[in-house]
């Protein structure tokens, strides 16, 4: 009998320079958003706490913000300037559900380009969820919506949604 050898190359190991590595010992309190992290993740601070004896930190959210990062980048094209606030107020309850649920999930900007809106948001499941919930809302108008990723190590994700005139 011979032995077998394998030549197995694994994956590289991603460093976890944008995300907070998870298994930090105690708890950690972010003064911007006044969210603590502990038990291995984030959570929203309740009024009934108090004050919370903890390491000072800026949560990954509120990092992302500070240095003008984005992992979700949603691009609305041509959509109709009658219906503009009714999607403005859809993406500003969508995000404020979302981060009522997980206080990592954001939404950073809403810019309006030369009538075009582009949003960017600190997750990209936030922003995939966004546009899909959109194109439901707003069945009635033919949208075409692509999605893409940029390449590993990177988890960003670009939506463009083009509503038909």
């Amino acid at each position: 009998m011979g032995k077998w050898q394998y030549n197995v190359e694994l994956p590289v190991e991603r460093t976890g320079k944008k995300e907070f590595s998870l298994g930090e010992k105690g708890v950690l309190f972010c003064p911007t958003c006044q969210s603590i992290y502990y038990k291995k993740f984030w959570h929203h601070s309740s009024p009934s706490q108090g004050k919370v004896e903890g390491k000072s930190i800026l949560c990954p959210a509120c990092r992302m913000i500070k240095d003008k990062e984005f992992e979700g980048q949603l691009a609305i094209n041509n959509f109709p300037v009658n219906s503009k606030e009714d999607l403005a107020k859809l993406i500003k309850n969508f995000c404020q559900r979302a981060f009522e649920r997980n206080p990592m999930d954001r939404l950073i900007d809403i810019k309006n380009d030369s009538g075009n809106l582009i949003i960017t948001t600190t997750e990209n499941q936030l922003a995939v969820k966004l546009a899909k919930k959109i194109k439901e809302v707003f069945n009635k108008y033919k949208i075409q919506m692509k999605i893409s990723y940029s390449p590993e190590p990177s988890d960003m994700a670009y939506i463009k949604m083009n509503f038909a005139k």
